[in-house]
Parts: C-alpha cells; sequence; structure tokens
C-alpha cells in the first residue's frame, strides 16, 4: 500500500507549483509535532502541505487525501507505522475530517511514532471538545482565502509589502500613497470583490463563479453534514438560509421572521448559523459582552466574503460588500464587534464607521480613536482611510 500511496503522492507533487507561496508560509511553526491547517474549501490548503514537502527529500515524506481509494481499508495509524518504519519522517493527510474518529487516530500516532504530521481538514473541525483530548497536542491554524493583496501578487506577478493594523491606522497615507504611485488600485479592486477570493479563479476564471457555488455546496451536502450529523432533509434548509441572507441588510436582520421563512425553530437557526459560520459560509459579528454563548443571535450576519455575495445574490448591496471586505481582512488578525457607535468595534478599541467617498465623520466625531474607512479614494487624510487598504493587512 505504501508504494501505491508512494506513486500518486509522487505525480501529485510534479504538479504542484513553488512559484508562489501564500501567507501561511509565514504564520505556521514548522517545529511542533502535529499541525493542522483549517480553512475553506479551495484556500489553497493542499498546496501549502505539497509546497512544504517539496522542501524535503522526497523518500523522507509522504502525502495523501484521507477520501482516497487506496486508504478506505487501512486505518490512519497503521498507514503513519509503515511510513514510520521505512524512514518516513514528515506526513501530511488531507482532508482528515473524512475519517471518522481521526482524532483519536491522531493522538496514538503522536504518542507512539517519532514523526511529524501535518493534517488539513474543514474549517469547521474544532478540537476543543475532542474525546481524544487532541487540543493539547495539535496545534490549530485557521487560514483565509486571498488577501487583495495577494491577489495582485498573483494578478501582476509582483511583489507587495502587508502592514499591521496599527501600521495602517497610523501611517495611511503614506502607505496608500506609495501603492498607488505603482499601479491603479482601482483597476483591480472591483474584480478581486467578484472574483478575487479564492486561488482558482487564476486557473479558469470564466467557471469561477460555477466552482465557488460548487464548493459551497460540497460544505454543505459533505463537511457539515459529516461533521456536525445534520439530517439529510434539512440540507436544503442551509442552502435557502444562505439565500435568503442576500434579500436581507445585516442591519435589518429579523431572525423570527427568517425562521419562520425557512421552517425551523430560532434555536435550530442559530444552531445552523453556527455551523455555517464555522464553515466559512457565513460571517457573525457579535456585540461585545463578558459571556459569549456559540447558539445565540449575531448582531450582524453576511455571507463570509464578497465572492460568495456576488456569487449567490442578484442584487449586491454595495455598503454589504464594503462591510463584507472589511470584516474579512480584518478577522485574521484582529477582533471585529458590532458598534452601536459607528459600525464596529476592533481589537476593543477602534471605532471604525464604512461608506463612500463621501462619508462623514458626523456620527464618531468626538469618539477617540475612531476612524472613518471610505470606499472609492485612493490615498485617505488625517483619521479618514480607504478601503482598499485593508487588503493589505495579510
Amino acid at each position: 500500500m505504501l508504494d501505491e500511496l508512494r506513486i500518486k503522492y509522487n505525480k501529485i507533487l510534479n504538479l504542484t507549483t513553488t512559484s508562489y507561496k501564500r501567507y501561511f508560509f509565514d504564520k505556521v511553526v514548522f517545529e511542533d509535532k502535529l499541525i493542522g491547517i483549517l480553512g475553506s474549501r479551495g484556500i489553497g490548503k493542499t498546496t501549502f502541505l505539497l509546497q512544504y514537502l517539496k522542501e524535503f527529500d522526497f523518500d523522507k515524506t509522504l502525502y495523501f487525501s484521507a477520501d482516497s481509494i487506496i486508504t478506505s481499508n487501512v486505518s490512519l495509524y497503521d498507514i503513519a507505522e509503515e511510513f514510520s518504519r521505512y524512514g518516513g519522517e514528515i506526513l501530511a493527510i488531507d482532508e482528515i475530517h473524512k475519517i471518522k474518529d481521526f482524532e483519536k487516530e491522531l493522538k496514538e500516532i503522536y504518542d507512539f511514532l517519532d514523526i511529524k504530521v501535518l493534517f488539513s481538514g474543514s474549517s469547521a473541525i474544532s478540537l476543543e471538545h475532542s474525546k481524544a483530548d487532541l487540543s493539547r497536542r495539535a496545534v490549530l491554524y485557521r487560514f483565509k482565502g486571498l488577501s487583495f493583496r495577494e491577489f495582485l501578487e498573483l494578478k501582476l506577478n509582483r511583489k507587495f509589502d502587508s502592514y499591521t493594523l496599527k501600521e495602517i491606522l497610523t501611517n495611511h497615507t503614506k502607505i496608500a500613497h506609495s501603492i498607488t504611485q505603482e499601479l491603479k488600485v482601482f483597476q483591480y479592486f472591483k474584480e478581486y470583490l467578484e472574483y478575487g477570493y479564492y486561488p482558482y479563479y487564476f486557473d479558469s476564471p470564466k467557471s469561477y463563479k460555477i466552482k465557488v457555488e460548487e464548493a459551497i455546496n460540497t460544505v454543505i451536502e459533505n463537511d457539515l453534514l459529516y461533521i456536525f450529523h445534520i439530517d439529510i432533509s434539512n440540507i436544503h434548509k442551509l442552502k435557502q438560509l444562505v439565500k435568503l441572507l442576500c434579500i436581507s441588510k445585516p442591519y435589518e436582520l429579523n431572525l423570527t421572521n427568517l425562521a419562520n421563512d425557512i421552517g425551523i425553530t430560532r434555536d435550530t437557526l442559530y444552531r445552523y448559523i453556527h455551523y455555517l459560520t464555522l464553515g466559512n459560509v457565513l460571517n457573525r459579528v457579535d456585540l461585545l459582552i463578558s459571556k459569549q454563548s456559540t447558539f445565540k443571535k449575531p448582531a450582524k450576519l453576511y455571507l463570509d466574503n464578497p465572492n460568495l455575495t456576488y456569487t449567490f445574490c442578484l442584487h449586491p448591496h454595495i455598503g454589504v460588500i464594503r462591510e463584507q471586505f472589511f470584516i474579512n481582512m480584518l478577522s485574521v488578525n484582529s477582533k471585529v464587534n458590532y458598534s452601536k457607535i459607528g459600525d464596529f468595534l476592533v481589537d476593543e478599541k477602534y471605532i471604525i464607521e464604512i461608506g463612500g467617498a463621501k462619508k462623514s465623520f458626523n456620527q464618531i466625531k468626538d469618539i477617540n480613536d475612531s476612524f472613518v474607512v471610505a470606499d472609492d479614494i485612493e490615498v485617505g487624510f488625517g483619521s479618514k482611510i480607504p478601503l482598499w487598504l485593508f487588503g493589505f493587512l495579510y
């Protein structure tokens, strides 16, 4: 069996390019023995694993997908044990959530074998309540789709620096000026918002939205169904929820009416919102309160990123698109909460108001650490920052 896996692994490895590496490589601490890479379908998890393996001797590494027919009648531990016995050192397992009780098997590999394991899986995976107590052993990383910066790098085959939130808030005029001297950002920003979040856009732009819809269907019909044991007869209700969000602005969302429209209880609706949020289909923004509850009403609810809105919603609202983009970019390194003053509270400190080029400071003019984030401007001034610039946070 190991020979079969190696033959397939070699073919896949030869097809893997190392010409562009995503921000993952700057985040992962590779010295750890058990590393989990979680995130949406299509963001580049598999490519990341293979790019990392390419840095080592082929004989010391092995990659396979958990849903492979070759491994369907063999336990993870048995594969890892044979790999280790023949001198293997780094094992990468894709789609780990497809294996029942994978936590127990990974725990045994960690405890009894002297190999490093990297695994990828659905963003909906959580090890906090694992019976195998894997949370003390595995280091999990949750990654996002392309930032605007990464999109530009792939689009233009050029390198751009990323910036911290503090750098953007305090030095945005200089940063934006230096970037806009090199390129016309609005030549690409609209394209990114509609098409640029998932890397496979560059493989086949014309069929991109079809692939996005297929990916979300797979998340709902397979990943969430398997991980959360959802009754298959209710799968269409999760899809209804996604579609109904297209006609509801986040600040007008009535969850009681939404539950009635779908034909489920409010408690079930909250549970489904939680599942879809973990699966990176939805993005919820909550009020900042001392005791957070998993199954509760969100203050605002969005599709996860603007590409999903352009794919599933017939008439995307520009205000929603702007807020989606901002939340999505910030959520990689910051905490975003709903604010009753302004639109959002970031890292429990900064008040953010989002709008178009003419957006004023009226609502937040007397508040410290408050900023207007404005679309349709290339360079800001004072506390008014261009929206696109937050696409350079990672």
